[in-house]
């Protein structure tokens, strides 16, 4: 019985493990500081060249 057990657990594993994978990530790709920085830099500098645009 236990041999059996510890077969059916394996396979229980296997398709958790597979389903894991197929399912959707809700965490949000990680993005360095140094990223967040230039890309923070980048959208102020798109700001400043609307502004000065429009006026």
């Amino acid at each position: 019985m236990n041999r059996r057990k510890q077969g059916i657990d394996i396979v229980k594993m296997r398709i958790k493990k597979a389903k894991a994978k197929l399912a959707p990530k809700n965490k949000p790709k990680y993005i360095s500081k140094a990223k967040r920085a230039k890309l923070e830099s980048e959208s102020v500098e798109n700001v400043v060249v609307e502004r000065e645009e429009l006026s």
